[in-house]
């Protein structure tokens, strides 16, 4: 498992699953990443793409351990739910061995934060018992955005109204949800900045600690290829435009700056300084 320091802050990725998305012909769920395009940013290779030029991703959960605080960022897809993201298959990961592996037995997590309540961002809020969706962290707090939760709660799309069923409703109704504007903090160490365009109320978590800072990004930017072109946006952003702005705005204030980014879907190494390049930035 990959992991960092800052300060007295640990952070440890684990990994649900990891994939590729195809370019060919601009086929990319990032418009404007053609192979020619990527071709033109060699540092993206071969970490970020691979020789077939497709986009390697990544879903993982990111914990953050800071003192008295066991915090969870984004819970992946989950176990048991068929979804369209992954084909309409459900899966049978190993998630809550591998969170055992780094020494965080599900019942000591403290927090729960979902960047925004997309299905690979809330899927392990809630794990399957019996015939019903129960908390996976029973003592923890989860935090929703209150901007995101309305907008959800609004949109028709079938599916998105399913995952609200079950990896939102039943935090709801066991008490352990708190709506909480974008800029909440959660500790002294860690705090939610607002980060608007991929949904409406989307946050990013800065973690600061011994003057040491790092950023976890959640979908303000989904892979490395949109430092190179901050205006690649990505096809399932609510606002693709405001997307873009934002996320220049925060590459440019983090850019040779000792500011640890970690991808929420960045693949090994997954996170790196921000260093600006031409009209864009690279990670390094």
């Amino acid at each position: 498992m990959l992991g960092w320091t800052i300060g007295q802050v640990t952070i440890t990725r684990v990994v649900e699953l990891e994939t590729a998305f195809d370019t060919a012909n601009g086929a990319s769920f990032i418009h404007g990443a053609t192979p020619d395009a990527l071709r033109r940013h060699p540092w993206l290779y071969p970490d970020f793409v691979d020789d077939e030029d497709r986009l390697r991703m990544s879903v993982h959960a990111l914990l953050v351990e800071a003192p008295g605080v066991r915090l969870i960022v984004d819970t992946c897809i989950g176990n048991d739910r068929p979804r369209r993201a992954i084909g309409g298959a459900a899966l049978s990961t190993a998630f809550l061995e591998q969170l055992d592996a780094a020494g965080w037995d599900r019942r000591s997590v403290t927090t729960v934060v979902c960047t925004h309540l997309h299905v690979d961002h809330v899927g392990w809020n809630t794990m399957r018992e019996g015939d019903r969706w129960v908390p996976t962290f029973p003592h923890a707090r989860y935090l929703f955005g209150c901007h995101d939760m309305q907008h959800w709660r609004a949109e028709g799309d079938a599916e998105q109204q399913t995952i609200l069923d079950d990896s939102i409703q039943p935090i709801l109704d066991a008490g352990l949800a708190e709506l909480v504007e974008t800029h909440h903090r959660i500790s002294p160490e860690i705090v939610l900045i607002p980060t608007p365009g991929h949904t409406p109320g989307h946050v990013s978590v800065l973690i600061e600690s011994d003057d040491a800072r790092a950023l976890i990004t959640g979908d303000m930017v989904h892979h490395p290829c949109q430092l190179a072109c901050p205006e690649w946006s990505s096809a399932l952003d609510s606002d693709p435009q405001l997307a873009a702005r934002t996320r220049r705005d925060l590459l440019d204030a983090c850019a040779d700056e000792p500011v640890l980014l970690i991808g929420t879907h960045f693949p090994a190494p997954t996170a790196g300084y921000v260093r600006r390049e031409g009209n864009g930035f690279r990670i390094d």
